[in-house]
């Protein structure tokens, strides 16, 4: 019985954890070299990106890409060092987009 109280409460902090960094500018580490596994388009200014070790992340783009939606592909582009941040690049279909913020975030919401 103790170490299942334990365990709820480990998972009650680490949830606090998470909650507590959602939404703070942050960078992804090693972006141009495997840095990044995922993404899913919000709609033509938002998107989740998701790093290798599955923590996601809410980017927002300076301006609207009017192709994020339907894109298949998307690239992105570093600033110096190999870390995506709030100054770094997406590329949807040839065109260069400025990222506005990049926060912590939880996983995208389950598409009905």
């Amino acid at each position: 019985m103790a170490s299942g109280g334990l365990r709820a409460a480990e998972q009650a902090v680490a949830a606090e954890e998470a909650a507590a960094t959602a939404g703070t500018e942050t960078s992804i580490p090693f972006a141009n070299r495997s840095g990044i596994r995922d993404w899913q388009a919000v709609d033509d200014d938002k998107l989740y990106i998701q790093d290798a070790q599955r923590k996601w992340y809410l980017a927002t783009l300076a301006t609207p890409a009017p192709d994020l939606s339907f894109a298949t592909n998307i690239g992105f582009e570093t600033k110096g060092v190999d870390r995506l941040d709030k100054f770094g690049v997406v590329v949807v279909g040839g065109t260069r987009y400025p990222l506005k913020s990049l926060v912590n975030s939880g996983p995208p919401p389950k598409k009905k």
